[in-house]
């Protein structure tokens, strides 16, 4: 008799200290994108009292962003959100026409289809 391993939760999403899913990767990015800045700004000659609580804080508040909306949204909220927003409020048509040639369309595949 063959054993065979039973792979349990493999569609359940990734999740880091309360982090879901692509979260992980947004604040990843912010943090890199940190570094970068911190870098930047440290070789363009400003004073680290001056960088370091910038840094600092701007960090921090990559911190509580992600985490917020990571616990708001969820997994898929936040791209059902953001494409909600893209969805216009009204369709508005000024002539019936789109619709009349929508039906003569029609009628012209059903008759094509009887030949």
């Amino acid at each position: 008799m063959s054993l065979y391993q039973i792979n349990k939760g493999v569609s359940k999403p990734i999740v880091f200290k309360g982090l879901k899913a692509q979260y992980i990767a947004y604040l990843a990015i912010g943090l890199v994108l940190l570094l970068i800045s911190f870098a930047i700004l440290y070789i363009c000659g400003l004073s680290l009292w001056v960088i370091l609580p910038l840094i600092v804080g701007l960090g921090t508040a990559l911190f509580f962003t992600v985490f917020r909306l990571s616990h708001k949204y969820g997994e898929h909220g936040l791209a059902k959100h953001l494409a909600k927003k893209q969805l216009p409020e009204q369709l508005t048509f000024r002539s019936r026409q789109v619709f009349i040639n929508l039906k003569t369309k029609r009628s012209d595949l059903l008759s094509t289809d009887k030949k």
